[in-house]
């Protein structure tokens, strides 16, 4: 499953940097499924669905950081835990619900955004 970020989240950034597939954002930034991959143009994604890129996508806070889950793999093929929730002074980026995927799932999507 993917990781979200909490309303508990304090806005420190420490999390930001440490996600291996660049999908931590700032609030109110724009995303794109580019950021921090090999993906480039027009793609299909492991779930089917179509798109550019390089398209800024909508931020989806904008009042505390966000993970984006198409691009959330929990650290799966990089490291051992999520790196978020390592490094989470207050303990707010935790398991989403909502975004439940296997280990599968998680590692296949890190070879879709990340092939050698």
């Amino acid at each position: 499953m993917a990781i979200i970020i909490t309303d508990e989240c304090i806005n420190c950034g420490a999390c930001e940097p440490e996600c291996p597939n660049t999908a931590i954002y700032e609030a109110a930034d724009d995303w794109r499924y580019a950021d921090g991959t090999k993906l480039k143009g027009n793609v299909v994604l492991p779930d089917g669905k179509a798109v550019d890129a390089d398209t800024p996508q909508q931020p989806i806070s904008d009042e505390i950081y966000y993970i984006v889950p198409d691009k959330c793999t929990e650290c799966k093929g990089f490291h051992d835990e999520p790196q978020c929730a390592a490094v989470c002074p207050v303990d707010c980026c935790v398991p989403d619900d909502n975004h439940v995927e296997t280990e599968e799932v998680l590692l296949s999507k890190q070879r879709f955004m990340h092939p050698e």
